[in-house]
C-alpha cells in the first residue's frame, strides 16, 4: 500500500516491481496523479496503480491479443482458438482444456512455446451484478524468476489471457 506520504523513489519502486517502467517527465506527471488520488483514497493498491499507469504500459508491449474464440458448455470439451500479434507479426492457434481459461492458456502456450510455470491466478469482481467486471492477477515464474500480470474485463477468459500476456511482456 502507498499513500500521500510515499514519495516518487516509492512510487517507482512499486511500479517497477509490477513491471511498469515509467522514467522522468512520464513519472512525474504520473506522481501528480497519484498524489490527487491518495489524497481521495488514502490508501492506493496496486489496482489503483496499475489504473494510474495505464496506457503508459500498454504502449510498450510487443505481444497483443488480436482476438480469442472459446466454445465450452455441458457435454463438451473446451476448446479456444487466439490470435497474437507479436511485435507486428500474426500468429494463432487452438487447444483444448480442462475449462475454457485452461483452453486458452494451451492456445497461448502452443504460440509462445516458453516454459512458464503459472505460480498464481486469482479472479476477483470489481463491481456488483451479472455484468461485472472482474480482475485477474497472474504471476508466472520462467528461469527463476517472477512476473505479475493484471488485467480487468467483462469477460474473466479474457481477463485471464490478457493477464497471461501482461506476464509474457515484461519477460525480458
Amino acid at each position: 500500500m502507498l499513500t500521500a506520504r510515499s514519495g516518487h523513489a516509492a512510487l517507482k519502486s512499486r511500479l517497477d516491481a509490477l513491471g511498469i517502467k515509467v522514467e522522468g517527465e512520464k513519472l512525474d506527471a504520473l506522481y501528480k496523479e497519484f498524489l490527487k488520488m491518495a489524497d481521495q483514497k488514502k490508501e492506493i493498491n496496486d489496482d489503483d496503480l496499475m489504473v494510474l499507469a495505464g496506457a503508459e504500459r500498454t504502449n510498450d508491449h510487443h505481444i497483443h491479443l488480436d482476438f480469442l474464440q472459446i466454445t465450452c458448455g455441458v457435454g463438451v470439451r473446451p476448446v479456444a482458438s487466439i490470435g497474437l500479434d507479436i511485435s507486428g507479426e500474426k500468429f494463432s492457434s487452438a487447444a483444448v482444456g480442462n475449462g475454457p481459461v485452461d483452453a486458452a492458456i494451451n492456445a497461448l502456450r502452443n504460440i509462445i512455446k516458453r516454459p512458464l510455470t503459472l505460480k498464481e491466478f486469482t479472479i476477483q469482481n470489481i463491481t456488483k451484478g451479472t455484468n461485472d467486471v472482474g480482475k485477474v492477477h497472474m504471476q508466472v515464474e520462467t528461469d527463476q524468476k517472477v512476473y505479475y500480470g493484471f488485467s480487468a474485463n467483462t469477460d474473466i477468459v479474457t481477463a485471464a489471457v490478457e493477464a497471461y500476456i501482461d506476464c509474457l511482456n515484461k519477460i525480458q
